[in-house]
């Protein structure tokens, strides 16, 4: 067999991996092949850049601009998922990827945003809910990676995602930080205290057990009927952004976090007309986090 010119260039280069498991190099691949398998990274490095910039803008007191790179790294990641699943290009490189990705647009750029915007009046308290907020997204995402299970019921998510947590400080500060609201500036007095608040209860719901719905079948429809009901979902949010930006973004980012106490309520009458399908299959313990050290015995006198 005859060896092209290509693979004669890499044949003495052998990427190996700490399993044994093949790896190929992304110089193996052809151009098309390679850009397949990295476009879902184009989209998470898209993300932590809106991520990044958003810690810049905040940085210089442009909150709304920050919070609206925020929203744009919240879109990044949605397409970087539907992108991977698309052209079937999912890897444990990209799970890492985007989780870092994640951890600076959805644990950092957030926290910085709260507590640039509540400094001026509360520094403390500003400090305090901007690190809650940040070592709960870590959690959230670390917890996230380890437990990743395929048989897991993918309709849902266990706690709130942490691009959802974010859409909810995002939507706060774009609509409250703007002088004309109540007609006076929001981001001084006791009021600085709302977005604070604010940001303790998603950080609460990311490190919780509490189930979400992922929503997968509306951003990657199979279905006609599922294309036809994400095309006119994904019409009223963009004629909503157009008409009333503040108040769509509010209206989507809080009915997302009411979706799990509503769909906890409403889980007898759901089962019941729709069946078993309809709810949340009960949850199975996974294993630990934490984990015995090698050799440890317990049992050994001292």
């Amino acid at each position: 067999m005859t060896t092209t010119p290509r693979r004669r260039r890499f044949a003495r280069w052998r990427l190996e991996s700490h399993s044994g498991a093949e790896v190929v190099s992304l110089r193996q691949l052809g151009a098309k092949e390679q850009l397949r398998v990295t476009a879902p990274s184009l989209f998470t490095t898209a993300n932590m850049a809106c991520g990044f910039s958003s810690v810049l803008l905040a940085t210089n007191a442009h909150f709304q601009l920050a919070a609206v790179l925020i929203a744009v790294a919240i879109i990044m990641d949605i397409a970087d998922g539907a992108v991977a699943r698309l052209v079937g290009a999912t890897s444990p490189f990209g799970v890492q990827l985007d989780s870092l990705a994640d951890l600076v647009s959805f644990g950092l750029a957030p926290a910085f945003l709260v507590y640039t915007w509540v400094l001026p009046e509360w520094p403390a308290v500003a400090w305090l809910g901007a690190f809650l907020w940040l070592a709960a997204a870590a959690f959230r995402l670390a917890r996230f990676n380890f437990t990743i299970d395929p048989t897991d019921d993918k309709r849902y998510f266990i706690g709130l995602p942490s691009p959802a947590a974010a859409a909810v400080v995002m939507a706060t500060v774009f609509a409250l930080d703007n002088p004309d609201v109540a007609g006076h500036d929001l981001r001084v007095g006791p009021a600085m205290l709302i977005p604070v608040l604010i940001s303790l209860v998603p950080a609460w719901l990311m490190i919780s057990t509490i189930r979400f719905r992922s929503f997968r079948d509306l951003v990657t429809p199979r279905t006609r009927e599922a294309r036809v009901i994400t095309a006119l979902t994904g019409l009223a949010v963009v004629v909503g952004l157009a008409l009333a930006p503040a108040t769509t973004a509010l209206a989507v980012a809080y009915f997302y976090v009411l979706t799990a106490p509503l769909g906890v309520l409403t889980a007898p009458l759901r089962a019941r007309l729709f069946g078993p399908d309809a709810v949340a299959p009960p949850r199975r313990r996974q294993q630990s986090v934490f984990l015995p050290l090698a050799g440890d015995d317990d049992t050994a006198d001292g």
